[in-house]
């Protein structure tokens, strides 16, 4: 029964087989619904499901994944980036509201792309009522 209900894989709506289109070769994975226009006419809206083809016996063969020697290491993660989380910086960038004020590091970005990673948050707050901001590995110093 599963072979006659076409599937819209968009919206995950199985249809039963008394809704699709009559048995012909040509509309056999097809479903047609009535739409009504603004004007009064009538149009319909035809969704027909592509069939998958099967692979090649080649590709297939090409595609198989060797699992990993149990002896083997798995790739090592690496070391974190900046200050640990908690952590009490002094501000190093001179254009900043909290500049040569302290703070605490709520999260450091470890996306080594990342311009500024370190996030800190401030007891005080700058004119625009914000207690937190961004800051690169080199504009902040880690106090003990």
């Amino acid at each position: 029964m599963a072979a006659s209900n076409v599937a819209c894989a968009a919206s995950g709506i199985l249809l039963p087989s008394s809704l699709a289109s009559p048995s012909s070769s040509s509309y056999k994975n097809c479903v047609a619904f009535p739409l009504k226009n603004g004007d009064g006419r009538f149009k319909r809206l035809v969704v027909c499901a592509a069939e998958e083809a099967a692979p090649s016996p080649a590709a297939a063969a090409t595609n198989t994944t060797i699992p990993p020697v149990e002896g083997e290491a798995k790739a090592a993660k690496p070391p974190p980036i900046g200050p640990k989380r908690g952590t009490k910086v002094k501000i190093l960038r001179k254009e900043s509201y909290w500049f040569n004020s302290t703070g605490s590091v709520v999260a450091v970005d470890q996306d080594p792309k990342s311009r500024y990673p370190v996030v800190v948050r401030f007891s005080n707050v700058n004119h625009a009522n914000v207690s937190t901001n961004n800051y690169a590995l080199d504009e902040i110093q880690e106090i003990q």
